[in-house]
């Protein structure tokens, strides 16, 4: 169990927008000489004997990814609101910003759910 001065943290940055998020990781990068950029492998994956992937291991982390709005704009942005918890302007520039990610590595189950829920509100929705 993390201590209680982390568990802290992790509640202030979930009380955090979107915006002021991206403002904390650009500190953290500056301040630490760090990068938040994924790592690249070159080659990927090379495949094992018989053809298949590498320990034939299944993708356990999705990402939700909204392509467009559709037909009933606000109906998403409140969609978005809900899922990512963000104030009503910033699910309001993620949607005017599509494509944009809304949720990352999530479950398989999970990304389901906010899926459906997207696309019920009339998004367009991939999952990655």
């Amino acid at each position: 169990m993390a201590s209680e001065k982390i568990t802290k943290f992790i509640d202030d940055i979930k009380e955090l927008s979107v915006m002021e998020l991206a403002e904390l990781v650009s500190a953290i990068e500056e301040e630490f000489g760090v990068s938040a950029a994924p790592v690249a492998v070159a080659g990927g994956v090379a495949p094992a004997a018989g053809g298949e992937a590498a320990g034939g291991a299944e993708q356990t982390e999705f990402d939700v990814v909204l392509k467009s709005a559709g037909e009933n704009k606000m109906n998403v942005i409140k969609a978005v609101k809900e899922i990512t918890g963000a104030a009503l302007m910033e699910a309001k520039k993620m949607v005017d910003g599509a494509p944009a990610t809304i949720k990352e590595k999530v479950s398989k189950d999970e990304a389901a759910d906010i899926e459906q829920k997207l696309k019920d509100a009339g998004a367009d929705v991939e999952i990655k």
